[in-house]
């Protein structure tokens, strides 16, 4: 399944991108991805979160309080890597995908692709490829904005996602 983005902008940017964002399990060396997101140009959506590696114990309370997800909760519910990737795979195959913190994010998806000795079937691009300098210049406020109304205000990847996509088609005038 490959969805194209919604192209409504004179320069042919989409004004509809696929979003996808992380939970981690902190930030910096030894941090790992606990959640993916995405969301679709059809505004479809996906969630999981991913059980740890054996060898990715780095736990930083700071960045639990900060999106509610215990450890534990992952141990039981999280999904192994290799299904979270088979899933964001046969989902995303073919599409750009975009994110707003593109160096952690790429580390964090290198991670769970090489972990299986797998490529992603899409590319991973930065969200501020898609903004003028004068978007860029109002993403704080309009991102704070969308998220304000935001009928989902938990800091969830794929509710995270949604925000982000919503934040760029306010900022192309959708």
């Amino acid at each position: 399944m490959t969805t194209a983005p919604i192209l409504d902008t004179p320069d042919r940017r989409p004004i509809a991108p696929t979003v996808i964002d992380f939970e981690a399990s902190g930030f910096g060396k030894g941090s790992y991805p606990i959640e993916v997101g995405y969301v679709l140009p059809d505004g479809r959506s996906d969630c999981m979160l991913i059980r740890p590696d054996r060898g990715w114990v780095h736990w930083d309370p700071a960045a639990e309080r900060l999106h509610g997800i215990p450890r534990d909760l992952l141990m039981r519910r999280g999904r192994p890597v290799g299904e979270v990737v088979e899933r964001l795979d046969a989902r995303l195959a073919g599409l750009t995908v975009y994110t707003d913190g593109w160096g952690n994010d790429y580390s964090w998806l290198s991670m769970l692709y090489e972990l299986v000795d797998r490529r992603p079937a899409y590319r991973l691009e930065s969200l501020q490829k898609l903004l003028s300098e004068d978007e860029r210049a109002r993403w704080d406020v309009t991102r704070a904005a969308v998220a304000r109304e935001a009928p989902d205000s938990r800091h969830r990847a794929s509710a995270d996602a949604r925000v982000l996509q919503a934040t760029v088609r306010r900022l192309h005038g959708g």
